[in-house]
């Protein structure tokens, strides 16, 4: 059985329904930073939100997840063995204190800057060195058996700049980030968190490449969950061609609407018709110059269709707030446990 992997802000703990507690197998609390090379949240109102999360599911996980885009002090944390053992001490700490059953380390990206954030080609090494150590400490813990997992970039950049091979041996499982495949980097159309790739794209990233990638890589299938998004990306003055989409757009592909705002205001509303594209197992909108690409419940039925026919571990989403309906974790539930004995 697939496992069920949610993205929750800090921010939207409180608003995580009874029902969806029960649906999930593991909450990744987004975000923890990197502060002088020690890991830093400092929540204590949340205590009793997390623990009252607990008492409805005794069995899910709850793991803190330190970084995302824009966060940086990665590198320079990761440089020697006494860096790497004084965020190691500090991330212990914190599980401690909140009970937590480990930590998701979302380092984006190793051996690149961008977005303000230093790196360095010893990043490569260094990434390893440091969930090696993360690892060694976690074991040594007698409370309890923590978890150590990464976000990965899903794509080869990611591969190339990490040694996967030996990643794979200290974490539990390795989730690919499978959205944002396209957007903000971006002024071609297309879709930004597609199972398959679509042949007449000219930029081919999907869910299916990525497990390839990884799989490559050395990371085995049953250590991989693939991501699905809650929210969209969108692309203005598009060119009114095959309905917008693989066309050259007047901007990149900004943040788009979330879940509930696409089902209230665009999907078949207000001039946007939705399509599918079949080959990629994807859908999107467009009104004839703006493009929306998206995730709604076929795509997330054909991406948990995918996990369980390929053995992988499962499937993770950024992020539950961009869901008021409060009904697509329930559904990927329901569709990971189609053939459960």
């Amino acid at each position: 059985m697939g496992k069920l992997i949610g993205y929750v802000s800090t921010r939207h703990l409180k608003d995580i329904t009874e029902e969806d507690v029960g649906y999930l197998d593991v909450i990744n609390i987004a975000f923890g930073r990197l502060r002088k090379g020690r890991v830093e949240w400092n929540h204590p109102e949340c205590k009793s939100i997390l623990a009252q999360i607990r008492a409805q599911n005794p069995e899910l996980k709850i793991l803190l997840s330190v970084g995302g885009w824009g966060a940086g002090g990665f590198s320079e944390a990761a440089m020697t063995k006494e860096r790497r053992e004084r965020l190691t001490a500090s991330a212990i700490e914190l599980l401690r204190e909140y009970d937590f059953d480990g930590i998701d380390i979302d380092w984006e990206y190793p051996c690149f800057r961008v977005a303000g954030i230093d790196g360095s080609e010893q990043d490569k090494e260094n990434y390893t060195l440091l969930l090696e150590c993360l690892r060694a400490a976690l074991d040594k813990a007698e409370e309890k058996s923590y978890m150590l997992t990464i976000a990965a970039g899903g794509d080869e950049y990611f591969t190339i700049c990490t040694e996967m091979h030996k990643v794979q041996k200290y974490v539990d499982y390795v989730m690919l980030m499978t959205y944002d495949l396209k957007g903000g980097f971006l002024t071609y159309t297309g879709h930004h968190t597609s199972l398959y790739s679509n042949k007449r794209d000219l930029y081919p990233a999907s869910a299916d490449k990525a497990v390839e990638c990884f799989l490559r890589a050395g990371v085995p299938k049953e250590k991989l969950v693939i991501g699905a998004a809650f929210y969209s990306r969108m692309w203005h003055n598009v060119p009114d061609i095959d309905h917008g989409l693989h066309q050259m757009a007047g901007t990149t592909g900004g943040y788009g609407p979330s879940y509930h705002s696409l089902l209230r205001d665009f999907i078949n509303k207000n001039g946007f018709i939705r399509y599918w594209d079949d080959e990629a197992k994807a859908p999107y909108l467009y009104n004839g110059k703006t493009f929306i690409s998206y995730d709604d419940e076929v795509s997330l039925k054909e991406k948990a269709g995918y996990v369980r026919e390929n053995g992988l571990y499962g499937i993770m989403y950024w992020e539950y707030s961009n869901d008021e309906t409060h009904t697509l974790t329930g559904w990927i539930r329901k569709q990971l446990d189609k053939g459960k004995v």
